[in-house]
């Protein structure tokens, strides 16, 4: 117990007043603690000088900041870890030998001809200059002749520029191997001069080289994926003389993904993505123009088919079609594409899509097609005959509901003479409207933008497609996960 005072009062002095003794008892009691008393109210006032202080300036916060422009190579801000919440992705600096080079041998591409137009602007190929007054003239710069292999090159130059790649490969979620498969084995399909070990060649050496990566051994390969620029059967070679080379069937392939124009529906790996189209949009402004241009076009004619016959195949489909177009009254247009005529360079086929309700999309030398693409661009309701050329091959980027945006009607119907005019005159105009808007809603998930960076605040064909990657490999994570 603390002492009322330091010493005791002399028993000499007099005794003092009780209330003054009291009150001076009182002050000695607390004497002690006057230091930390007036230390607290000193503190206790700074507090309220500085809170004071504060509010007379305003500090932003982190969510005023501006967002950052998607152009930077790698990111590493907050705002990117939640724009990039599926993960980040590691690009392989795979040696030129299995891509650029083989750009700068562009010549060798091809035993017809030269390539280096077809694969120049980063794969986009030259200016459509020819479709001067077809297409808005604001939307010129967004037109190229883009062939229908090129999409290893746009998904390379892609990549480099993501907003979600990363230099730490520790750090990525999946790993990202720029391979030009296609062009690898291009040069090597058309004449009896190469073997089959040519065409395998490059596909080989690159298993071999990504296998001795530290990154690899982490899962297997299963968080690996690649661009394949052709249809999957260019790379299912089954026999020593048969088509293509055999990369897919290869063992250190097994594990990966593969984004193709066409793939095996059977194959858990194949992922089917869009043909690149002509149309590469700099801004969604572009896309709105585009969108609105061919919603308001005056569609005079009901159906239309761009194509050529088979002649060696017997009951050709294809001539079915044409002959169905042609007694058709005025109500199909055609664009018979026998020889070059519908090569790149000429404006008939996107004239005759923008004219038209519906297109007929047949097989082509495949399953698919790239008309499917260019016909969906242009706002025309596409009409399928088999269900493997659209329907089990680009899940990720058209509607679930396939009858929303296009029209079945199965091939061995037509085989047996149902007339497709019929089929398309029984559609209302209410019914073509909503379709045509459904194809219109979709042009986004379909092209592929022309900067390496991507649209601003809108996804395109590739985000849709790398984004479906990162999803998959997330999934394969979890626990129990089958395939």
């Amino acid at each position: 117990m603390l002492p009322l005072s330091d010493t005791p009062p002399s028993p000499h002095k007099q005794p003092q007043n009780p209330h003054e003794l009291n009150r001076k008892n009182s002050f000695s009691s607390i004497k002690p603690y006057l230091p930390r008393t007036w230390l607290i109210f000193f503190v206790f006032f700074l507090q309220i000088v500085l809170i004071l202080f504060a509010r007379s300036f305003h500090i932003p916060t982190h969510q005023t900041l501006p967002t950052p422009p998607l152009i930077a190579t790698v990111h590493g801000s907050s705002d990117d870890n939640i724009q990039c919440s599926a993960g980040k992705i590691f690009v392989y600096n795979l040696p030129s030998f299995f891509n650029t080079e083989l750009l700068e041998n562009c010549h060798e591409l091809n035993p017809w001809g030269s390539r280096c137009d077809t694969y120049s602007n980063d794969g986009l190929g030259r200016p459509a200059t020819k479709l001067a007054g077809v297409i808005p003239e604001s939307l010129s710069g967004a037109w190229f002749w883009t062939d229908q292999f090129a999409s290893e090159i746009i998904y390379h130059n892609r990549m480099l520029n993501y907003r979600c790649r990363t230099l730490e490969p520790e750090s990525a979620t999946a790993y990202y191997i720029p391979f030009y498969a296609g062009l690898a084995v291009g040069k090597y399909l058309w004449t009896n001069n190469y073997t089959s070990e040519d065409r395998d060649r490059h596909c080989e050496m690159m298993l071999k080289w990504v296998h001795e990566q530290p990154y690899w051994k982490k899962s297997d390969g299963w968080d690996h994926f690649l661009t394949m620029g052709r249809i999957t059967w260019d790379f299912r070679r089954s026999k020593e003389q048969d088509w293509g080379s055999r990369c897919i069937y290869l063992p250190g392939m097994r594990n990966i993904t593969r984004l193709l124009i066409e793939r095996n529906s059977w194959d858990y790996f194949d992922v089917g993505v869009p043909y690149p189209t002509g149309f590469h949009p700099t801004s969604p402004s572009d896309v709105a123009t585009w969108q609105e241009f061919v919603r308001t076009r005056t569609r005079d004619t009901l159906f239309c088919f761009a194509g050529a016959t088979r002649g060696l195949i017997k009951n050709d489909f294809r001539g079915i079609l044409l002959n169905q177009c042609y007694n058709s009254s005025g109500s199909c247009r055609v664009v018979d594409c026998g020889g070059s005529k519908c090569s790149n360079g000429t404006s008939l086929i996107l004239e005759s899509f923008l004219g038209s309700d519906f297109c007929l999309q047949p097989r082509g030398d495949s399953f698919t097609r790239r008309s499917i693409f260019d016909c969906m661009i242009a706002g025309s309701i596409p009409v399928f005959f088999w269900n493997r050329t659209a329907y089990s091959q680009y899940e990720w980027f058209l509607p679930g509901q396939t009858d929303s945006y296009s029209v079945f009607i199965d091939k061995k119907e037509v085989l047996n003479g149902k007339s497709i005019k019929g089929v398309l005159e029984k559609f209302g105009q209410n019914e073509v409207r909503k379709m045509r808007e459904k194809v219109i809603e979709y042009i986004p998930r379909i092209v592929y933008a022309k900067p390496h960076e991507g649209l601003d605040g809108m996804k395109d064909a590739f985000d849709y497609a790398v984004g479906g990657v990162l999803n998959r490999i997330k999934v394969q994570n979890q626990e129990g996960f089958k395939w």
